[in-house]
């Protein structure tokens, strides 16, 4: 492994980290078989671990608690707060309320006094960004959080954040986890250079698409028995997304390697991204994508690309996205039908 500085935390981590959002009940739920994943990544020399509250609920943090003893002051541990943990209305969100209770229940799965990098996991209307940072940064000056970082946030929020952590003295999001693939190139537009431009360090997630670039999923062909098709099958099932990937398969054949070391390359190509989030559910998803760690593609072979999905642009729906209110709720982008009749 080359290691790479995370932002300008000083922080050094693997190009690969390894993703635990598919250990616990939502993915692999014995806990053993996943603890195994889990060191054989280690052994492989990833040293980035990140998971969330919200992996099965609070499962996934269990297993990797468990995982890393013996092992904690070598990784670099990464979670997420946002999600719902409960039926109160209170137990989720960005709030200061919730963040500063939360923090401790995440400490306590994870088996650990301490949170490497503890990021937003998505954004929050109805919380001011200075409400979040003000919490999050007295959370680092309690010694529970040496870095924080945002997930799937807007360019205008990135922006934000970063102008109120310095009119306020606050501390400032170190890191942004975006999802970036073949598939969904939008971020090149001006999360990924937000991200350069104020030093953030991007771990992108979902580099294989939600498992469309693994050469599973092919037009005409009876979909996998998989938790991605039954949680977004609109996704999973669009014809734009699979035109592309029977288009990407020759041209990964042609390179000799599979459509899976040539999707994990691409990302790790571009200047901006720091890692690529991996999230195998088995042994063997693992093994396949470990082994392509080494894959460099061409500028021959990224025209290629270029030309099938132009830079910045996104093939069909990403459900797991975040959609912000006015995108989501049709009254926040309609005039009343009063004032519509009166215009």
């Amino acid at each position: 492994m080359h290691y790479r500085t995370l932002g300008k935390t000083g922080i050094k981590v693997s190009p690969y980290c390894l993703g635990a959002m598919m250990f616990g009940t939502a993915g692999n739920p014995d806990h053993d078989d996943a603890i195994r994943i889990i060191h054989k990544a280690l052994d492989a020399g990833i040293n980035f671990v990140d998971t969330a509250d919200g992996y099965s609920r609070g499962e996934s943090e269990e297993i990797v608690g468990k995982a890393l003893k013996g092992r904690r002051d070598s990784i670099v541990l990464a979670t997420k707060a946002h999600m719902a943990m409960g039926d109160d209305p209170n137990q989720q969100g960005n709030s200061r309320r919730w963040l500063t209770q939360e923090i401790d229940a995440s400490l306590r799965r994870l088996q650990t006094d301490y949170i490497d990098l503890y990021q937003v996991h998505r954004p929050a209307p109805d919380t001011d960004i200075e409400e979040t940072l003000s919490a999050l940064s007295d959370l680092m000056r309690a010694g529970k959080v040496r870095a924080i970082g945002s997930s799937t946030f807007p360019a205008s929020q990135i922006v934000e954040a970063q102008w109120v952590s310095e009119r306020r003295g606050l501390a400032r999001f170190r890191t942004e986890q975006p999802p970036y693939s073949i598939l969904n190139r939008g971020i090149e537009r001006e999360v990924l250079p937000l991200c350069q431009r104020y030093g953030m360090g991007a771990m992108v997630w979902s580099p294989l698409a939600m498992g469309m670039l693994t050469g599973r999923y092919r037009r005409d062909k009876p979909q996998p028995d998989s938790a991605r098709v039954r949680y977004f099958p609109r996704q999973m099932a669009d014809e734009r997304r699979l035109d592309v990937v029977e288009q990407l398969i020759p041209l990964a054949e042609a390179a000799g390697m599979p459509l899976i070391h040539l999707a994990m390359a691409f990302v790790m190509a571009h200047p901006g991204v720091t890692s690529a989030i991996l999230g195998p559910r088995t042994m063997e998803h693992l093994d396949e994508q470990l082994a392509g760690v080494e894959v460099v593609l061409s500028d021959e072979i990224l025209d290629q690309i270029d030309r099938i999905v132009p830079p910045g642009t996104d093939v069909g729906p990403l459900e797991a996205a975040y959609n912000p209110p006015e995108v989501t709720t049709a009254a926040l982008r309609r005039r009343p039908v009063t004032e519509r009749a009166a215009a």
